[in-house]
């Protein structure tokens, strides 16, 4: 009977020995890593303005990468907005060839003369005419149709005039004077009234931002529209800033402001923050101790009260290069949030089956 109680003992002691065994713990020294670098390519040409973002930093979805200096149009005249046939997106010169101009703008200055001294009064005076000089124009029909104009170009007999003030019907017979009375020996000649045509406004390049819309008046110097060099092909782009499509880490940034850059260059790479993933080195004793799929416990070294469930994505079958031991690298995939930063030290846990303790090193 003694010795069926002693063989139980020694049995139960073997029993809660193989279970110390399978219960022992791998720990590992790794690194977290990118397991991804997506590129962002230059979706247009141009010249960059200003860099918002350097390597090494984090951003969110949507962040400003880095900005383009435009291409600026501006009003020449004042005047109407009559006509805008593009938005951000379109190709101007298509536009152009398809309407004639990107926009139109109506100038104040609505009426032209064409004039000629053959009817002036008969004096040395009256049959010479300088360009730029102010003339006084009344309609031969209708005295109450009259303005003011300047002579801008002169071809022997034949002169223009530029109404700057005055309403007129296209086609009216006019006649033209030095003096504001509008005195006899004061004429200078006869000419026919013709609407003068709104300017055309052309840009070259992708329209990136239309400032004005029809019907806007807009006086000399405003902003009517900002271009970039080249066509955006269907890309969808707000303003002229470039932004990252996820979440991540800066790993490079070409960009510089002032240079230019082409379209599908490479300007910038981004860490992915859901590519986040931590290797480890195994040594050959320990290879066997892990496979995919495995569970593990991922410890920050700087902060041991951060820890994150990890699962062996793989284990590889070659072994690392430039190493001073046979080791094969393990890649662990885990959840990071904002306390995991690319490169921190970390300590992987396992739970094995081997029967051995080891520390991975």
């Amino acid at each position: 009977m003694k010795n069926l109680k002693r063989a139980a003992a020694i049995l139960m002691v073997l029993l809660l020995a193989a279970g110390t065994a399978a219960a022992d713990t791998l720990s590992l020294n790794g690194k977290v890593e990118a397991g991804a670098e997506v590129p962002v390519y230059a979706p247009i040409g141009g010249t960059v303005e200003e860099v918002s973002v350097e390597a090494g930093m984090s951003i969110e979805k949507g962040a400003a990468l880095y900005s383009y200096k435009t291409e600026k149009i501006y009003a020449s005249e004042d005047g109407t907005v009559t006509g805008v046939f593009v938005q951000a997106g379109d190709d101007a010169e298509k536009a152009t060839e398809t309407y004639g101009a990107d926009l139109y703008i109506e100038g104040a200055v609505r009426y032209t003369i064409s004039a000629s001294t053959s009817k002036a009064y008969s004096s040395a005076e009256t049959t010479f005419i300088h360009a730029g000089e102010t003339v006084y124009v009344v309609c031969r029909n209708d005295s109450k149709r009259k303005g003011t104009g300047i002579v801008t170009a002169v071809d022997g007999a034949n002169y223009t005039v530029l109404v700057s003030d005055g309403n007129f019907i296209v086609n009216d017979s006019v006649s033209i004077y030095r003096d504001e009375a509008m005195t006899d020996k004061q004429r200078v000649g006869r000419g026919t009234a013709s609407r003068l045509s709104p300017t055309a406004v052309n840009g070259t390049g992708a329209v990136v931002n239309v400032a004005v819309k029809d019907g806007d008046t807009v006086k000399r110097g405003d902003l009517l529209m900002e271009t970039l060099t080249g066509t955006f092909d269907a890309y969808d782009m707000t303003g002229t800033t470039v932004t990252a499509d996820e979440a991540g880490i800066v790993t490079s940034i070409t960009a510089e402001a002032g240079t230019a850059v082409t379209k599908g260059d490479v300007v910038a790479k981004i860490a992915p923050i859901s590519s986040m993933r931590v290797a480890v080195s195994l040594t050959e004793d320990d290879r066997n101790s892990l496979k995919s799929g495995d569970k593990v416990e991922i410890e920050l070294e700087s902060d041991e009260s951060k820890t994150y469930e990890g699962t062996v994505r793989y284990i590889a079958q070659t072994p690392e290069e430039d190493t001073d031991k046979v080791t094969y690298k393990a890649i662990i995939d885990f959840t990071p949030d904002e306390n995991v930063c690319l490169g921190m030290s970390v300590v992987v846990t396992a739970k094995t089956n081997s029967g051995t303790m080891s520390t991975g090193e």
